[in-house]
């Protein structure tokens, strides 16, 4: 049985999708009893988790919901909920918090490539004052690894072309899709323990921040 009230989490940008001036906390938003609550299409949405409501996030401004009646979930797995009836509980400015996640994020994966002093001394400090050239910096380190695997897949394949036993070009191409399946069932793997390190580190921030707001 769907409860008859959810907490859940809400971005906005300085006003809602409509245009209309952010309400004060604690107003009830209400849709007309003439219209049906349809995810994506009518009522008043948010997400159960603040990770799953990025998404859909078209600024900053995250809030602490309350939804209420009509309640429809939306998605498999579900990801937001669209309502009758919402308010504000509490709201803060993400900005900061956004960039400190996408930093978290980025660190995550330092130990894959040889990333450039600048980016990681961004990534450690948050700095703004190095965003500019850590962008640049890791632009630039991507388009040489670019151009070193576009050089490798060329001699790869100019050796491959060379070669014109069909015996061992039916073996390597055995080989190559089994280690290609395994590639992506490890790939598969770590973006579903990469994802939901994500999603319980974005709830810890998010919930911290949250804390640290007065309530009005």
């Amino acid at each position: 049985m769907t409860p008859t009230t959810i907490q859940a989490w809400h971005f906005t940008s300085d006003t809602l999708r409509d245009g209309t001036p952010i309400p004060p906390v604690n107003h009830w938003l209400t849709l007309p009893p003439s219209v049906a609550v349809v995810p994506c299409t009518s009522g008043y949405h948010a997400s159960e988790h603040p990770f799953d409501a990025l998404p859909y996030a078209p600024g900053a401004l995250l809030h602490r919901v309350e939804l209420r009646g009509g309640i429809t979930p939306h998605g498999d797995p579900v990801d937001k909920l669209a309502a009758r009836e919402r308010r504000i509980l509490a709201s803060i400015d993400a900005t900061d918090l956004l960039y400190g996640f996408a930093r978290w994020n980025a660190r995550n994966v330092l130990h894959l490539w040889d990333a450039p002093a600048v980016v990681r001394e961004y990534l450690e400090t948050g700095n703004p004052d190095l965003r500019d050239a850590a962008w640049d910096a890791a632009m630039a380190a991507a388009w040489d690894a670019a151009r070193a695997a576009a050089r490798d897949a060329a001699r790869d394949a100019a050796w491959d072309a060379a070669r014109d036993a069909a015996w061992d070009a039916a073996r390597d191409a055995a080989r190559a899709a089994a280690r290609d399946a395994a590639w992506a069932a490890a790939w598969a793997a770590a973006r579903a323990a990469a994802r939901a390190a994500a999603r319980a580190e974005f709830l810890r921030i998010v919930a911290e921040a949250f804390t640290n707001t007065p309530t009005p």
